[in-house]
């Protein structure tokens, strides 16, 4: 059972289910300011210091990490703004001991050999080849208004250990869309990788369902309180509107989230949160915040019927119906629970959409979506 855009919904967990495959943690799809990069920054400083011991590989990704973003800032003011393509792309995911970076932006037709041959030139040298290009680049100086977009894929090379990967997409006759792959290369790891081609043209694949969905980020749990707190801390710089309008959109946003942290179900008792997926899209006027997790199968069909009961009301109806049950408030899950659905209703303004899909005996897979309008 289900309302609103089903397609969308059960496109979810498909969704959530490439990003586990490939460990996908953060992708951000849109303009890159200072104060969001900052954010990804801090993320995956966060993210770092969860999964990684060693302050050796913390500093190496970081600084990759770093140049990445700078990279995508700087050829950003390229892009033809009218198209979806005109947004950048950051995705960062690890896959047993080693990390990805992919990062994407708008190129004209024009510097494609230029790029190509740059890197080219880059993966055929050795370490202290690199070094000597770098010093050679940097004091020629002939790379100029794009010369730090030169400096910084050799000294991405430099500090990874690895070959650059890269794929050019094209978009319009005139331009085309530049993905590049950075693995940063751990403590005895270096080397050539196997199926990194694979993995890019995994992201690939996902990058064309983001903007044909105009979603803007995505976030693949595990979600704790404090993960929550972190990438609540990203979106304040990605939304728009008067301050009143952000206020609501950041109230519903922790709203879902936290439903995720409190109410999901972890299949595996190990993991530091509950797997979850957060989507934040964006399109005429709207925004669509959707989150999709595991919740108990015992459990399901007395959350239908909360969201069947909070859709069918008015808003005269449904202010009644949460005062009813906020005074009727006993120390009881399930009725915090029904307070937030109510709640969602309410701000948004908007029937909830959502779909339960059979994942095994013990769980099943609940995808929710409210639409805000942007002004």
């Amino acid at each position: 059972m289900h309302t609103g855009n089903a397609d969308f919904l059960n496109f979810v967990l498909t969704l959530f289910k490439a990003m586990q495959k490939d460990n996908l943690g953060y992708v951000y799809r849109g303009r890159f300011t200072q104060e969001i990069t900052d954010n990804i920054l801090s993320l995956t400083e966060n993210k770092l210091e969860k999964e990684e011991h060693s302050s050796k590989i913390k500093k190496r990704v970081y600084s990759i990490l770093v140049e990445c973003l700078q990279n995508i800032t700087r050829h950003q003011d390229d892009a033809k703004n009218d198209l979806p393509d005109s947004n950048g792309l950051f995705v960062i995911q690890k896959q047993e001991d080693k990390y990805f970076i992919t990062t994407g932006n708008m190129v004209m037709n024009d510097n494609i050999d230029y790029i190509k041959n740059l890197i080219e030139t880059i993966n055929s040298l050795e370490k202290e080849e690199l070094k000597s290009y770098y010093k050679m680049v940097l004091e020629d100086g002939s790379l100029s208004a794009k010369g730090g977009a030169g400096l910084g894929l050799i000294d991405m090379a430099r500090k990874s250990g690895n070959k650059l990967l890269y794929q050019f997409r094209p978009v319009k006759d005139d331009s085309s869309f530049f993905y590049l792959h950075t693995i940063p290369s751990l403590e005895g790891l270096e080397g050539n990788f196997e199926n990194k081609e694979e993995s890019l043209n995994n992201i690939i694949s996902i990058h064309n369902t983001l903007n044909a969905e105009n979603i803007l980020l995505v976030s693949n749990g595990p979600f704790n309180q404090e993960s929550l707190m972190v990438l609540l801390g990203s979106l304040e710089g990605q939304m728009t509107g008067t301050i009143s309008h952000k206020k609501k959109v950041f109230y519903i946003v922790v709203e879902m989230l936290q439903n995720i942290v409190k109410h999901g179900y972890a299949p595996e008792s190990k993991m530091l949160g509950i797997p979850g997926i957060f989507i934040l899209g964006s399109h005429k006027g709207f925004y669509t915040i959707t989150t999709g997790n595991y919740v108990d199968k015992s459990k399901s069909d007395e959350l239908k019927e909360k969201l069947e009961k909070v859709n069918s009301l008015t808003q005269d109806e449904l202010d009644n119906y949460f005062n009813k049950c906020l005074f009727d408030f006993e120390i009881d899950s399930s009725k915090k629970a029904g307070l937030g659905i109510i709640d969602l209703r309410i701000k948004s303004g908007n029937p909830i959409s959502y779909t339960f899909s059979d994942v095994s005996d013990e769980c099943t897979f609940f995808s929710l979506q409210t639409v805000i309008t942007t002004e």
